[in-house]
């Protein structure tokens, strides 16, 4: 790694950069990356349940709010993403490898496409993971509340009280937070199998009847054999932000590269695992879900669509029971997007993109805590602005539905620009080792971008949309007014960036 001695200055990158992409890199000393030292622990086995226990969540609240447009848009909709979702996992398992740095996502676009490009992306995963965990929390609540009967006022506690513990685990070490992820992805597909087998044995699955409740005009149908796609086609563009929640944060594997032993071999086997396992999952509780009462017209409006599903099957008593432990399933994606967003911030304010305080690591744990607090305290107080200043009810609805849009919108661009960095990478860096060579290729990639972009322009067209992705566009012009004023004349050659700045002939180091 080359570090300058002595006190911080500024110096130009290799030949033609700095002039290319109008940036400045400051020159740091050892100690800089000493105070952001990371430590290995995971190995395929955590990778997977890192991927897995990111979206579970997904599968338990959210992707239900498409079946408001009906049981065959949702369906073609989940075909539609998975598609999308295959193109990209794919890709980062040829990426990830090649490029097993921390950054992941804005790496990868980095290292392609220069430092801007790296920029905006990393905006893009950071919007995402920031919010994510923010509308999960929501669910957990939502949850919580239906189990102990608490008036909706007492949601922000429980809020708080979930960030505080969750934060807390990621602080104290990484062998303790894959450990976890570990316990709670595992107990979590454990709850969706069985509410899967029950339904099955229980004789109550009628697809005609309950998935199909929902006619032309909208309306609840009493006794079923509704049309498949009451909306048309329209239908099915409206539900693709839902159903990328039960795919949403695979992605966020490459974050923890420079936490494996080996990522160069397990990072592609654990994201490849990862996506069979939840596109099986996601189309049963498509199915078996909304198979039974209330059916779609119920769970297109409902917080608590498993438990709603419990209810059915065993009555509101030991449902309450089940949900309880349902509620791993929403823990299990909190704590592991938690990670996935203390990663991203560390990872662009080791290199400048961000105030490089943020990426101080415990010095003991080395856990990046100072970006954990951060990003928890960001997500907190968007869902507290929106709470208070609209009322319990208005803010529930909007926690519930549009910042669940906006952590898609911010998905979306990412994996559009993820898309874009494969090509380029596959163009520009024919040379690069790649360990791992996606089956799909640029096809793959292509596809990705294209469904990502349809996806954001109908998030954008759609007046029930528009406020979120609005929103997403603000904080990007802020973001981008800060790196063009300030950010980027302080970046700092971290392995992300000399990686790039030498076009990955450089020996790849991590901290």
């Amino acid at each position: 790694m080359s570090v300058g001695q002595g006190s911080p200055g500024v110096h130009a990158p290799p030949a033609g950069a700095q002039n290319a992409a109008g940036v400045t890199y400051t020159t740091v000393d050892e100690s800089y990356f000493e105070a952001r030292r990371l430590k290995r622990h995971a190995r395929v086995w955590s990778l997977w349940a890192l991927g897995v226990g990111a979206v579970i969540s997904g599968h338990y609240s959210g992707w239900n709010l498409g079946l408001a447009n009906g049981f065959g848009s949702m369906f073609f909709a989940t075909i539609i993403i998975a598609i999308m979702y295959l193109g990209l996992t794919f890709s980062i398992a040829e990426m990830s490898p090649a490029l097993p740095h921390t950054g992941g996502a804005y790496s990868f676009a980095r290292t392609s496409m220069g430092p801007w490009a790296g920029y905006i992306t990393g905006i893009a995963e950071n919007i995402e993971f920031v919010l994510t965990p923010a509308v999960i929390v929501f669910f957990i609540s939502s949850y919580l509340s239906a189990i102990f009967e608490t008036a909706p006022a007492f949601q922000p506690v429980y809020w708080i009280l979930c960030y505080a513990l969750f934060v807390g685990l990621n602080v104290v070490g990484v062998e303790l937070s894959f450990k976890v992820t570990v316990g709670v992805t595992l107990a979590a597909l454990a709850v969706l199998g069985f509410f899967y087998v029950s339904v099955l044995l229980s004789g109550q699955f009628d697809f005609s009847r309950w998935a199909l409740n929902i006619g032309a005009d909208g309306a609840e149908l009493q006794t079923g054999g509704g049309p498949f796609l009451p909306n048309g086609v329209i239908g099915i563009l409206a539900s693709l932000p839902f159903a990328v929640w039960l795919f949403l944060a695979i992605e966020q594997l490459p974050l923890a590269a420079e936490e494996s032993h080996d990522p160069q071999r397990d990072m592609p086997k654990g994201i490849i695992a990862g996506i069979l396992t939840l596109i099986a999952s996601a189309f049963l509780v498509l199915f078996l879900n909304t198979s039974i009462a209330p059916g779609a017209a119920g769970l297109g409006k409902s917080g608590e669509p498993l438990l709603d599903g419990f209810r059915t099957l065993f009555g509101t008593d030991i449902a309450k029971i089940l949900a309880a432990i349902a509620v791993i399933g929403l823990i299990a994606s909190f704590h592991t997007i938690i990670f996935a967003f203390g990663r991203q911030i560390y990872s662009l304010s080791r290199a400048g993109y961000f105030p490089s305080a943020l990426s101080v690591t415990h010095g003991e744990r080395k856990t990046p805590y100072v970006a954990l607090i951060t990003g928890a305290v960001a997500g907190l107080l968007v869902m507290m602005i929106i709470w208070f200043s609209l009322g319990a009810d208005a803010g529930g609805a909007l926690i519930g539905g549009t910042l669940l849009n906006m952590a898609v919108a911010g998905a979306m661009l990412a994996y559009f620009m993820q898309g874009m960095s494969y090509v380029v990478l596959k163009t520009k860096f024919p040379h690069l080792q790649r360990p791992y060579n996606s089956p799909f290729g640029v096809a793959g990639a292509v596809t990705c971008m294209i469904i990502a972009a349809v996806t954001l322009v109908f998030q954008f067209t759609d007046a029930a949309f528009r406020a979120a992705v609005i929103g997403v566009a603000i904080y990007y012009a802020v973001m981008m007014a800060y790196f063009l004023i300030h950010g980027r004349h302080k970046l700092i050659l971290s392995p992300e960036e000399e990686f790039a700045l030498t076009k990955g002939e450089a020996e790849y180091k991590s901290y």
